[in-house]
C-alpha cells in the first residue's frame, strides 16, 4: 500500500478495506511507518517504534488492522518504554498491559509506537528536554499544543489516522485546535484509568482520542469505554453506539457561546472571527444560538488556586515515586524547570488547603450543572489565539513557582481546563481557519454530563455541512507521492 493511497483512508476506512481482504494489516502497517520515516524528521512527533507484536483479525472489530500510536503517558505496554517525556523516567518499561491497552489490543489496533509528551504531561505545549520540540505540520515554527502534542502532530500529517491522547485541562483538544483535528474529551469515568491508577490528579485527567474524521473517535469511544473492576466513578452508558450517533439529526440544540474567556485573556480577532462564523453556520443549521456568560461558581483566582494545589501536590507525589524507583536525584539535572517549580509547591500544599481544593472542584460542577439545564451546549473557541510559536511558554519560565506556571498554561488556554474540574464531556472541532494564514482554528463545544451522545451528533453534522478532510497541513505524508 502506497503512502498516497493510505493517507485517503481514516481507520473505519482502512479496516473495511483489511475485511475486504483488499490489503493486509502488514501492508497498512507498512505504510504508516514508511509515513514516520517521510515526515517525522521534520516534526519529531513520534519518538518511539517497534516490531508490532498484535494480530489482529481481519473484520473482528470495525478498527481491526488499523495503525495506532500510542502517548508516552498513562498508558501501559507491557515490554515497551513509557517515559513520561521526562529525564527522571528515562528507561522506563511497563510490566505489564493497563486496562486501557488491553482494550486497544481487543480492538484489533497494530499498536507500533509512541509519541512525545511533554514532561509528566505538564504542558499545553510538546517541548520537552528528553525529545526536543514537537513541531506544529501546518508550520513547523509553531507548537503542536499538548500535552498531546505528538498525537496530534503525527495524525495531522497522515502517519496514522487517529491516535491515543490524555487530557487533564485540555489536552486532547488543544493540540486537536493547533493540528486541525477531531478530538472530543469524554465525560470523567467513560474510559478505565487503572489498573495502576484510579484516577489521575483526582479524576481531571481522562484518556481519548484525535482522529481526522468524527466516526473514528467516535467508533474508537465504542470499543475502549466502560469501566473496570474497582474503578472510582462511572459514567452512564450510552443508550446506542457512538458511531451511530455520527449520522444522527441532532435536532435543534439550544447553544450558548462564549467568545471571551474566564480571567479576562482576550480572545484574538482572527479566533473571534471564527467564533461569529461558526455561530452563523449553527443557525443556518436550525440551531438557537445566544450570547451567554457562564458563572463558574468561584472566582477564577480561586480558580487558579484550587487547580495550582490540586495539580502540585499530584505532581510531587508522582515525582517522589519515580525518583524512588529510578535511583535518581530530584532536581535540575532530572527534571525541567516547570516541574521542579511545581514540586516544591506541592510539597508545601498542606491537607486542608487540598481539600479546600476538592471543594472548588465541587462548586465548579455544580454551577457548570445549572447552566446546562438551561442550554444543551456552549460554544467557546478552543483556544483564544493562533498555535504560539515554539518557544512562547519558556520566556521567563525560571522565575515562577507552581502556581505561576499554572497561570501561563491557563492564560494561553483559559477556555479548557473548567470542564476537566467539573468532569463534563467537550470537543474541539476545526470548522474554522485564519484567512490569512491558513492555520486551523478549533472550536470548542462543551454538554452536560455523559451527554458525548449529543456532542457527535453535532460532530457529525458540522463535519458534512463545513467538511475539514480536504484541508492538509504543509507537512503531509500524501505529498510523498514516490514512496
Amino acid at each position: 500500500m502506497r503512502i498516497a493511497e493510505y493517507v485517503n483512508f481514516d481507520g473505519v476506512g482502512l479496516a473495511e478495506l483489511v475485511a475486504k481482504g483488499e490489503v493486509t494489516p502488514a501492508e497498512v502497517e507498512a505504510a504508516a511507518r514508511e509515513a514516520v520515516r517521510a515526515v517525522n524528521p521534520r516534526i519529531n512527533a513520534v519518538v518511539e517504534t517497534w516490531p508490532a507484536d498484535d494480530v489482529p483479525e481481519p473484520g473482528s472489530t470495525p478498527l481491526a488492522g488499523v495503525p495506532f500510536l500510542i502517548k508516552d503517558i498513562g498508558v501501559a505496554m507491557a515490554g515497551r518504554r513509557m517515559e513520561l517525556g521526562s529525564r527522571l523516567a528515562a528507561g522506563n518499561v511497563a510490566r505489564s498491559d493497563s486496562f486501557l491497552m488491553r482494550r486497544f489490543r481487543r480492538t484489533g489496533l497494530v499498536t507500533f509506537g509512541r509519541t512525545a509528551t511533554p514532561e509528566m504531561a505538564y504542558s499545553n505545549t510538546t517541548e520537552p528536554v528528553l525529545y526536543g520540540a514537537t513541531r506544529n505540520p501546518w508550520d513547523p515554527k509553531r507548537s503542536a499544543g499538548g500535552s498531546s502534542g505528538g498525537a496530534g502532530a503525527a495524525v495531522a500529517a497522515g502517519v496514522v489516522p487517529m491516535a491515543h491522547a490524555t487530557d487533564a485541562a485540555g489536552s486532547i483538544r488543544i493540540p486537536a485546535a493547533c493540528n486541525g483535528l477531531f478530538g472530543l474529551k469524554p465525560t470523567r469515568g467513560r474510559v478505565s484509568m487503572g489498573p495502576h491508577f484510579d484516577e489521575v490528579f483526582n479524576g481531571l485527567a481522562v484518556h481519548g482520542s484525535v482522529s481526522r474524521t468524527v466516526r473514528d473517535s467516535a467508533v474508537l469511544l465504542d470499543q475502549v469505554r466502560g469501566p473496570e473492576a474497582g474503578d472510582p466513578y462511572f459514567a452512564q452508558e450510552p443508550s446506542r453506539p457512538y458511531a451511530e450517533e455520527v449520522t444522527r439529526d441532532p435536532g435543534t440544540l439550544r447553544i450558548g457561546v462564549l467568545t471571551q474567556a474566564w480571567g479576562g485573556h482576550r480572545t484574538t480577532a482572527p479566533v473571534a472571527d471564527a467564533v461569529s462564523r461558526t455561530a452563523r453556520l449553527l443557525e443556518s443549521l436550525g440551531h438557537r444560538v445566544e450570547e451567554v456568560t457562564v458563572d463558574l461558581g468561584v472566582d477564577w483566582e480561586d480558580f487558579l488556586l484550587a487547580n495550582a494545589r490540586q495539580w502540585t501536590a499530584n505532581l510531587t507525589a508522582s515525582v517522589d515515586e519515580l525518583a524512588a524507583a529510578s535511583g535518581r536525584p530530584v532536581d535540575s539535572s532530572t527534571l525541567e524547570p516547570p516541574i521542579l517549580a511545581g514540586y516544591r509547591y506541592g510539597q508545601r500544599v498542606g491537607g486542608a488547603e487540598f481539600v479546600t481544593a476538592l471543594a472548588v472542584r465541587n462548586r465548579v460542577a455544580r454551577s457548570l450543572a445549572r447552566f446546562f439545564a438551561g442550554h444543551d451546549m456552549l460554544l467557546t473557541p478552543t483556544l483564544p489565539e493562533l498555535p504560539v510559536p515554539l518557544g512562547t511558554h519558556a520566556e521567563g519560565v525560571e522565575t515562577l513557582d507552581g502556581l505561576g506556571w499554572l497561570r501561563r498554561l491557563f492564560d494561553i488556554s483559559p477556555f479548557t481546563a473548567v470542564f476537566n474540574v467539573a468532569g463534563t464531556p467537550a470537543m474541539s472541532v476545526p470548522v474554522a481557519a485564519d484567512a490569512e494564514s491558513g492555520l486551523p482554528i478549533g472550536m470548542q463545544f462543551a454538554a452536560g454530563h455523559g451527554l458525548e451522545d449529543r456532542l457527535f451528533r453535532l460532530a457529525g453534522q458540522l463535519e458534512q455541512a463545513s467538511p475539514w478532510s480536504d484541508r492538509t497541513p504543509a507537512v503531509w505524508a500524501g505529498n510523498h507521492a514516490d514512496r
